[in-house]
């Protein structure tokens, strides 16, 4: 940042604060982990909790894919009024509330005796990470200086990557030597010492004028996005989108979700600001997150199947097959600032983008017996174009707003990471359950003596299919084959939706994001005596 000369600099950031603004940002990146660390694990364990009991809890794959959208969905629809909250009671609090019960929901997941259990408890741990990601980015923020903010966001966006890479390979070794479960009481130590940690360094802050909660508008946001994602998971469920249960269920989401936009616009404490949507730089931004997480999500929910189901791998070899996918992330993350300047936050954002459209568009070229190599490569590269879109749309976001609404900024960017992620799960599963069911109808119904309901819990997934096929013994050898050709079908098929979500946001960032030369915004860089004091506090 250029000081005009004779103008000193303007300390936004006390300098107590600011001597230790790294140290707290280790800290930080505690919560982070335990926060991504935990899906990251979830990935690698599905198949093991798809398996019949004792060795799993026998979930089907809708039951895999709310397992996964409980935890978001709760996460998501909150994560407004989290922000408002850490904003108006004080960030360290709020954060510190949302680790110890982030810890409680993982000890509760890990004892779960059914599916329906583990999708409770997992939304246990959605409500407490709610509370813990706007708080570490907001504080982020409000540590560093503005010239510092992409540096340190890079660093928050490739610590992404670290946990991604952990995940996996921890979750793969605790699958070797553990029950299921284990995936889920390994973040218990995470959480104790990152409390510790932040209680000793981490200062709070908060917004000096606060708004009022929203109840009215958290529950209308909260029932719209079940509704819609109960819908899609549905339709998929039973390869059927015109049943009055699927269509009245999304069309009642999308009604709800209109009502809360509505509200929010008329509301004079929205949760959800719809002002700041005015701004191309906040609006592109956010939708460029949203989408990029929908194809990444989605895509990563199926690769899982294809290196267990299809290919034989373990699932530590899982998770170490996504090495090159995190070690790109955490490489290039922290030095996307620099590619920024140069090239501008549009051209770096909308070319990361479509670099991930073409890393899924890759995924055809995967079959049963494609060398691995090819996979590992699509990995780098997609690891190397979300580092490329996550810290300059971070920082985009983060920037266009005042410092003091930290909170309320941070939580809008992770409502549309985690329901980006949410809709990819559903909307990429359910195409991939419904291509499945279809390539591998006819082999099901040529199975003599099997029942209705048997032949349709085992054309759901390739798992089904696959556990059908044990259970037949050496006649059900002649289903595994199909199963794989099936589901590499269904995989490309999905792959390539992803890919147009993906050319979508990079059309998206292309056209809206500030260019090379964009100016900053007036005032940002030199706040109020009040801003200054709630940064502080």
């Amino acid at each position: 940042m250029t000081i005009p000369p004779g103008d000193a600099p303007v300390r936004q950031v006390p300098e107590a604060v600011h001597r230790r603004r790294w140290a707290i940002l280790a800290v930080l990146l505690f919560s982070l982990l335990v926060v991504v660390l935990d899906n990251s694990i979830l990935n690698v364990a599905m198949k093991t909790i798809a398996s019949p009991p004792p060795t799993g809890l026998g979930a089907t794959q809708s039951q895999l894919e709310w397992a996964i959208n409980s935890y978001t969905l709760v996460f998501a629809g909150i994560l407004f009024t989290a922000g408002l909250l850490g904003d108006r009671l004080g960030r360290k609090k709020v954060l510190l509330f949302g680790m110890v019960v982030f810890g409680i929901g993982s000890v509760l997941s890990a004892t779960s005796g059914s599916p329906g259990e583990l999708i409770s408890f997992r939304a246990v741990m959605g409500f407490g990470g709610a509370f813990v990601m706007p708080a570490t980015l907001a504080i982020i923020m409000n540590v560093f200086e503005r010239d510092e903010q992409p540096k340190a966001v890079g660093i928050w966006a490739g610590a992404v990557g670290l946990a991604i890479a952990i995940g996996p390979i921890t979750g793969g070794i605790l699958m070797d030597h553990f029950w299921w479960g284990s995936v889920f009481l390994v973040n218990v130590p995470i959480v104790i010492i990152a409390v510790i940690a932040m209680v000793v360094l981490v200062p709070d802050s908060r917004d000096p004028a606060p708004g009022r909660l929203d109840p009215l508008g958290v529950l209308l946001s909260v029932v719209g996005l079940v509704l819609l994602v109960y819908g899609i998971i549905k339709g998929g469920q039973l390869a059927d989108f015109t049943v009055p249960e699927v269509y009245g269920t999304v069309g009642g989401g999308l009604l709800v979700l209109a009502l809360f936009v509505l509200h929010e616009r008329r509301s004079g404490h929205p949760a959800l600001d719809m002002r700041w949507f005015r701004k191309p730089q906040f609006s592109a931004a956010v939708t460029s997150i949203g989408l990029v997480f929908f194809a990444l999500l989605g895509v990563t929910f199926f690769t899982v199947f294809y290196t267990q189901s299809v290919r034989g791998y373990s699932p530590l070899q899982s998770g170490l097959l996504l090495l090159p996918l995190a070690a790109a992330q955490m490489f290039f993350a922290p030095r996307a600032r620099h590619v920024v300047a140069r090239f501008g936050g549009r051209a770096v954002c909308s070319g990361g983008m479509l670099l991930v459209a073409i890393t899924m568009s890759g995924f055809v070229l995967l079959d049963a017996d494609t060398p691995i190599w090819v996979l590992e490569v699509l990995f780098f590269f997609q690891g190397t174009a979300m580092a490329h879109v996550m810290p300059p749309a971070t920082v985009s976001i983060m920037q266009s707003l005042p410092r003091e609404k930290a909170g309320s900024g941070s939580a809008v960017n992770n409502t549309f990471r985690q329901v980006g992620g949410a809709l990819g799960v559903a909307v990429l599963g359910s195409v991939l359950s419904t291509v499945y069911r279809d390539g591998i109808a006819a082999r099901l119904d040529a199975v003599p003596g099997l029942s209705g309901s048997a032949r349709h819990a085992a054309g759901e997934s390739i798992e089904g299919t696959l556990g059908l096929a044990g259970k037949l013994g050496p006649a059900g050898q002649d289903l595994v084959v199909p199963a794989h050709d099936a589901f590499l079908h269904a995989m490309h098929v999905t792959a390539l939706g992803a890919a147009g979500v993906a050319a979508l946001g990079a059309l998206v960032a292309g056209i809206f994001l500030p260019g090379r030369n964009a100016a900053p915004r007036p005032g940002a860089d030199r706040p109020t005596e009040r801003q200054q004091a709630g940064a502080g506090r």
